[in-house]
């Protein structure tokens, strides 16, 4: 695959949070993008700046629709699939919905792919496939058993990547996110993330709530560091990574007691209320992983990848941009 030359790029879940940023950077890159959205859990004002840009456009579908797939595929040259009914609890609560989109979506979306003959596949995995697996740090090649319907799905969606890739020889690549935050991630809704989620209650000076005690540890990985591993996935030319999936994490472990310590300490700065502001415990939720921490030694060997931001650097940006758009 010549990395070097501009492409044609579908980017299914392109107005969420992550896809947002990949648009963003592939548009930077000089790629042509196509984004794919049926704005079911995101907003359109996420790409409202790069509509009107002549190497971009907006297709409002839905990857639940085989027909609209076809259509979305047209002319793409490579598929970056983060479209996905995100959440946990989400899945354990509605798990016919997470299945409707993530696995028959998936398929729907890999299908069309290889009728078009695209050239390379990179899609959004979850650390979530990880489930009961009690090793630290987590490695590619050792999961355990699903905890939710949601890392079935996922776990699944890396299944069929591979057998494609086997199968027919489309070059997938996938990406096992770890606990993702930035601007443009949504605070609202029951299904929030935690970051934003805590935002937003200290904002309102309400305690935060926590489920547990608060020491089950995540490696939280900032935006930036995401949409660095797409673009490498997008232009890697190893043949060693088609069919392979990566981590893409920064490679660090937090509780949430202490990611609730830099929150409060970085908020403070522009409230100082914030600082007073203590923590509720609630109940531990079903289907959460304790403890999650990533090798992430395969990602920059074989990708290239690289993170640069870690966890108090990408609080420092995306705070302010929480106070300005949820306060």
């Amino acid at each position: 695959m010549n990395t070097n030359r501009p492409r044609s790029i579908l980017v299914t879940g392109g107005t969420g949070f992550i896809g947002s940023h990949v648009c963003d950077a592939l548009i930077t890159a000089g790629h042509s993008v196509r984004c794919m959205d049926n704005l079911a859990t995101s907003k359109q004002d996420n790409i409202a700046h790069l509509e009107g840009l002549p190497d971009f456009t907006f297709v409002h579908s839905d990857i639940r629709s085989a027909a609209e797939c076809a259509e979305a595929m047209e002319g793409i040259e490579v598929v970056v699939h983060l479209a996905a009914l995100g959440s946990v609890p989400r899945s354990i609560k509605d798990p016919l919905a997470s299945h409707a989109t993530n696995l028959t979506g998936f398929l729907n979306v890999l299908e069309a792919a290889r009728d078009e003959g695209v050239g390379r596949f990179v899609y959004a995995s979850s650390s979530s496939v990880y489930g009961d697996s009690k090793e630290l740090p987590k490695r590619e090649e050792h999961i355990g058993r699903p905890l939710s319907p949601y890392a079935v799905t996922k776990a699944c969606d890396e299944t069929y990547a591979q057998l494609y890739t086997r199968l027919h020889g489309l070059s997938t690549i996938g990406l096992r996110f770890f606990n993702v935050f930035g601007e443009r991630q949504d605070p609202e809704g029951p299904y929030a993330a935690a970051i934003p989620k805590f935002i937003a209650s200290f904002l309102e000076h309400r305690s935060p709530l926590i489920h547990g005690d608060g020491q089950q540890s995540r490696d939280f990985t900032y935006v930036g560091n995401a949409v660095q591993a797409v673009l490498k996935a997008v232009g890697t030319e190893d043949p060693n990574c088609a069919g392979a999936v990566f981590n893409v994490a920064f490679g660090a472990r937090t509780t949430l007691l202490e990611l609730v310590d830099a929150l409060r300490d970085e908020l403070a700065l522009i409230d100082p209320a914030i600082a007073k502001v203590e923590v509720e415990h609630g109940p531990e939720r079903t289907g959460d992983i304790r403890d999650s921490l990533a090798d992430i030694s395969k990602a920059k060997s074989l990708l290239g990848y690289a993170p640069a931001v870690d966890l108090k650097q990408g609080l420092r940006t995306a705070v302010p941009w929480y106070v300005k758009h949820w306060s």
